[in-house]
C-alpha cells in the first residue's frame, strides 16, 4: 500500500518526465525549419549536427526526464532492470513481439536491408564520415535513438506501474499508456485498414516489450528493440 508521500512524489516524477519532454518537443516543433537548417549544413561537422539534433532534441523528448527524476531520486539505472539476471529469455521474448511488425513492414514492401538506425536521417553521413567521425557519430546515435529511446519507456512504465498496480499480471498499465505514447509522438496512427494494423502491431511491441519487462525484470530487450530493430529496416 502506497503511503501519500510515495503517490505524491511518483506523481511529481510523472509530471516532471512529461512536462520536459512536452517542453523539447514543442521547440522542435516551433523550430523545426530551424534545426533541420543545420543538421543539413555539411558545413558543418557531422559529428557536431548529430550531438545537436541527438543529444537536445532526441535525448530530450526521450531521456532527460528520466535522468531528472534518476537523480532527484537518487535512483539507480540498475533499478529499472539494466541486469543480466535472465538475460537471454528477455531478449527472445521482446524479439517474437517484433514480429507482428515485422510481418506487417514486410507484408507492405517496407523492409530495407538491415541497418542499425537506417532512418535516423543522419546515420549515412556518418558512416561515410570516416575515422573517428563515424564512430562517434554512431555512438551518439546509439545512445540517443537506441539506448535512451527504449530505456525511457522502461522508466516511464515503472513509475506508472508503482502508482497505479495491476493486479493482472498482462494489464499493464504503465505499457498501456507507453504504448499509445508511442502512436501519437511517432504519428502511427489511422483509420484505413493498413493505418490500423500497422498502429496495433506497433502498440503490441511496446506493450509486449514492457510486460517482458515487468515479468523477467530485465530492461535489456526494450533497449535491444530500440537499437536493432526500430529504425533498422
Amino acid at each position: 500500500m502506497l503511503t501519500e508521500q510515495k503517490k505524491k512524489q511518483l506523481n511529481t516524477d510523472l509530471v516532471i518526465i512529461a512536462v520536459v519532454s512536452f517542453v523539447i518537443l514543442g521547440i522542435y516543433i516551433i523550430l523545426n525549419h530551424q534545426i533541420n537548417t543545420i543538421v543539413a549544413n555539411e558545413s558543418i561537422s557531422i559529428v557536431l549536427r548529430v550531438l545537436f539534433v541527438g543529444g537536445i532534441f532526441q535525448f530530450g523528448l526521450a531521456g532527460l526526464g528520466i535522468t531528472i527524476v534518476t537523480l532527484l531520486r537518487r535512483e539507480n539505472f540498475r533499478q529499472h532492470g539494466l541486469t543480466v539476471k535472465k538475460l537471454p529469455i528477455t531478449l527472445l521474448l521482446s524479439a517474437a513481439c517484433c514480429l507482428p511488425d515485422f510481418i506487417y513492414q514486410f507484408v507492405t514492401g517496407r523492409v530495407q536491408p538491415w541497418l542499425p538506425f537506417a532512418n535516423v536521417n543522419t546515420t549515412y553521413e556518418v558512416l561515410a564520415s570516416g575515422f573517428p567521425s563515424n564512430v562517434l557519430g554512431m555512438l551518439i546515435t546509439a545512445i540517443c535513438w537506441g539506448f535512451f529511446e527504449g530505456f525511457n519507456y522502461v522508466v516511464i512504465a515503472d513509475k506508472i506501474n508503482e502508482r497505479f498496480p495491476s493486479r493482472h499480471p498482462l494489464m499493464d498499465w504503465g505499457a498501456l499508456v507507453c504504448a499509445v505514447m508511442c502512436i501519437l509522438v511517432h504519428g502511427v496512427i489511422g483509420i484505413t485498414p493498413s493505418a490500423l494494423i500497422d498502429m496495433f502491431a506497433t502498440m503490441f511491441l511496446i506493450y509486449g516489450m514492457l510486460v517482458v519487462k515487468k515479468q523477467t525484470g530485465n530492461a535489456w530487450g526494450c533497449v535491444m528493440i530500440f537499437m536493432a530493430f526500430w529504425n533498422a529496416l
